[in-house]
């Protein structure tokens, strides 16, 4: 069995979530010994697991189970790593899949050493290597691939890099059996105090959810050019992006940012002005749908993983884009 291990907050379940499951597809379709998938969901019982596992019931798997303790109500690495532990012994999965998200990458690590288990990080393509299900994932700023066979007794842990597994299959229209799974968390083990979840008072946009992206990077010169990029998204109903010389130089917030330190992002379009295409930046956009690059440096990497190249100043060619889009 593929466990996926799913997240929500207020009663909503992450699209990072939704690639798990994506990614466990992949796994089941390459290891025909992998047996069916089973999505669990930790959380306290209440409204907000009842909400998320309703969404969850449209997963294309065989089962979604809620992992339910009420020590989980909130988020502690303890809480979630004691109530997982519990849950793999009742459920003896092969793999058991995270999205790889800032609370995967906070718990799962301890949750690999309390049960003594392989752990895989970041994954992005998934094989056989041998009879044996292998794992791709980024080294060295994604500079090179490597192909990891996790080694020891099942199950192995995976985490799935966020935009590396298309989310097409996972949801469907019918609904899926729903579980209960009752877990028993010691609160006194719990060593953290957790504080409310960060919430940023200035509503920023979450990038990783966007249907289309305009991205802007060195060529555009000056801050005061921002505007030009803004212009343009606004007439694409899409949000700015950029790369990280241009959040560094604070000529767009630094939640902008999209790369290997900044967000990744896997919209239906990305358009890319005066971006280069640096390996750090097209890490973080490389599973967009249809890239769209305008640059004047015929040689620029970024036009290696467009669709449609534009090599032209993009003073020249974005006004009149914006043009025919508003006419």
């Amino acid at each position: 069995m593929i466990l996926v291990v799913a997240e929500q907050r207020d009663g909503t379940v992450n699209r990072a979530s939704w690639e798990a499951v994506a990614a466990a597809q992949v796994m089941a379709g390459v290891d025909a010994t992998a047996g069916p998938i089973v999505v669990a969901l930790p959380g306290a019982p209440g409204n907000a697991l009842d909400a998320a596992m309703n969404d969850l019931s449209a997963a294309r798997v065989a089962e979604v189970l809620a992992i339910e303790s009420l020590a989980l109500d909130v988020y502690t690495a303890d809480g979630y790593v004691a109530a997982m532990q519990a849950a793999i012994d009742a459920l003896s999965p092969t793999v058991v899949v995270f999205p790889h998200t800032y609370q995967a990458r906070d718990f799962v690590p301890g949750l690999a050493a309390r049960i003594d288990r392989s752990v895989v990080t970041d994954v992005t393509g998934v094989i056989v290597v041998d009879g044996h299900l292998a794992f791709v994932r980024p080294m060295f700023q994604g500079r090179l691939a490597a192909t990891v066979v996790p080694e020891g007794p099942v199950p192995h842990l995976v985490t799935v890099q966020a935009g590396a597994f298309p989310t097409d299959t996972a949801r469907g229209d019918a609904h899926v059996p729903a579980g209960h799974l009752a877990v028993t968390v010691d609160r006194s083990t719990i060593r953290q105090q957790p504080e409310p979840p960060f919430r940023d008072t200035r509503q920023a946009v979450d990038l990783s959810k966007a249907e289309r992206i305009v991205a802007v990077g060195r060529g555009i010169r000056e801050e005061r050019h921002v505007a030009l990029a803004r212009d343009l998204a606004a007439a694409l109903g899409a949000e700015l992006g950029a790369s990280r010389p241009v959040c560094d130089g604070g000529w767009v917030p630094m939640d902008c940012q999209i790369g290997s330190s900044g967000q990744t992002v896997a919209p239906r379009l990305y358009v890319a002005l005066g971006i280069s295409g640096a390996i750090q930046h097209l890490v973080g956009m490389k599973a967009s749908g249809v890239v769209v690059a305008i640059n004047k440096d015929a040689d620029a990497p970024i036009f290696e993983v467009a669709d449609y190249g534009i090599v032209a100043d993009l003073f020249d060619v974005v006004p009149e884009i914006i043009k025919a889009l508003e006419s």
